[in-house]
């Protein structure tokens, strides 16, 4: 094992560099590499019913694949008139997986004719950092935001449901903010910094566990 090195259970190599740019921010410099560094690595069903169990499914199986500390993490819009719809489904809420303009168009279809102050709806991340062989020892972090679901999309910039997603201390969607400013705030970068405050602690325990 390397452990200087933090394989992020992922092809995103924005979200890789994001999290080696934090860790280096946080004084904790590992090497951060994803799936695209391994050869032939499993792909995951994410099968699970909940977004701790599809981030353990992906970590635990990276993990043990490559012998590395693996970091996975699964995201989602819970949206209260669809009583937690798309949740663990967001990426696939139209059937194919991360058509954006699929889902927001299904997403706005669902929720025709529901008033503004009943589209409510949270963004929730859960970021798992698995150790070889102590599964029972993942280190887990949340983030969640509040916000509410436009009738319109607003904004040109970010990804998935970001142009539909209105936070109302901030007057804007997603989509309109900075990178810096919606990091600021979001679920994601909650969880990351959650995860950064706890990881240097929890990675050298591991570290004296497997000595």
């Amino acid at each position: 094992m390397k452990p200087d090195t933090l394989l992020f259970a992922t092809n995103n190599q924005n979200k890789a560099k994001e999290v080696a740019e934090a860790l280096k921010k946080a004084n904790f410099p590992l090497k951060v590499i994803t799936n695209r560094d391994l050869v032939d690595p499993p792909e995951v069903v994410e099968s699970g019913t909940t977004f701790l169990a599809n981030a353990k499914l992906k970590a635990h199986a990276l993990a043990e694949f490559s012998n590395l500390p693996t970091l996975a993490d699964d995201s989602g819009l819970k949206v209260d008139k669809l009583n937690g719809a798309p949740g663990v489904h967001s990426a696939r809420f139209a059937g194919e997986a991360h058509n954006d303009a699929l889902n927001n168009a299904k997403l706005l279809a669902e929720l025709g004719g529901v008033p503004e102050e009943e589209r409510t709806a949270t963004f929730h991340t859960t970021m798992v950092v698995a150790w070889p062989e102590h599964f029972d020892d993942d280190l887990v972090t949340e983030g969640e935001i509040k916000g509410r679901i436009l009738t319109y999309p607003q904004g040109e910039g970010k990804f998935g449901y970001d142009p539909l997603f209105f936070v109302p201390n901030k007057g804007k969607t997603f989509a309109e903010m900075t990178t810096d400013e919606k990091n600021s705030i979001s679920h994601r970068g909650q969880a990351l910094r959650k995860l950064l405050a706890e990881l240097p602690a929890w990675w050298q325990k591991m570290e004296k566990l497997t000595k």
